[in-house]
C-alpha cells in the first residue's frame, strides 16, 4: 500500500477485514491504522516483498513516475499493481515492458497517464492512436477501468456539497477552506 490518506485508509481496513497482512508507506504514517494492524515500512520494503501493491497517492513531483523501471527491477515477479491514484504514477511505457516480461504479474488501472485524450469522451466511432493504451489492452492480465472509482452515490454527493460551500463562502466573503493559490 503506498499512500494511506482517506482512500488508502478505507482500502487497508478493507484488506485487514479480508484477513491480509497489511504494510503500508506514508511519509505521514497513521496512528488509527497501526492499531488496526497496519505495519509502515520503507518504500523499498513495500515494494520488493508485497503481492499486491495498491497505489493511493497524490501525483506530485515526488510521485511523478514513482513506478519506473528502476523500481519494476525490484518488485517481487508476479506481483500485483493496482493504480488508482494518478496515471502519472506510473510510467507506462516501463509497465509494459515489466508485463511483457512476467515482473509484473497483474495490473489493475483506473487511471492512466494520458486518459484526457482518451476517457469520459465517446470514441466508439474513432481509431486511438495512442499505442501505449493499445498495448495495456492486449494484455490478459490488465484491467483497465476509466476513472470511474469516484463515480458513487457518496462521493458525487460530497463533490456537490464542497462545490456549493464553496461558492457560498467565496460569496459571503468567508475564509476559503479549498482555495488553491498560485506560487508568486
Amino acid at each position: 500500500m503506498i499512500g494511506t490518506g482517506q482512500i488508502g485508509a478505507i482500502f487497508c481496513e478493507i484488506m485487514l477485514g479480508f484477513g491480509c497482512e497489511v504494510f503500508a508507506f506514508d511519509i505521514y504514517e497513521s496512528n488509527d491504522l497501526k492499531a488496526k494492524g497496519v505495519e509502515y515500512k520503507s518504500f523499498d520494503e513495500i515494494i520488493s516483498n508485497s503481492d499486491i501493491i495498491s497505489l493511493h497517492c497524490p501525483l506530485t513531483p515526488e510521485t511523478h513516475h514513482l513506478f519506473n523501471r528502476s523500481v519494476f527491477t525490484k518488485i517481487k515477479k508476479g506481483v500485483m499493481i493496482i493504480n488508482t491514484c494518478r496515471g502519472a504514477v506510473i510510467k507506462t511505457s516501463d509497465t509494459i515492458e515489466a508485463l511483457k516480461s512476467g515482473k509484473l504479474g497483474y495490473l489493475g488501472m483506473d487511471v492512466y497517464e494520458q486518459e484526457e485524450n482518451l476517457f469520459f469522451r465517446d470514441l466508439s466511432e474513432s481509431i486511438i492512436q495512442d499505442e501505449l493504451i493499445l498495448q495495456l489492452i492486449s494484455f490478459s492480465n490488465v484491467l483497465i477501468t476509466s476513472h470511474q472509482g469516484f463515480f458513487t452515490n457518496e462521493a458525487l454527493e460530497e463533490i456537490a456539497t464542497t462545490t456549493i460551500k464553496n461558492l457560498t463562502d467565496f460569496e459571503s466573503g468567508a475564509a476559503l477552506e479549498n482555495e488553491v493559490k498560485l506560487k508568486a
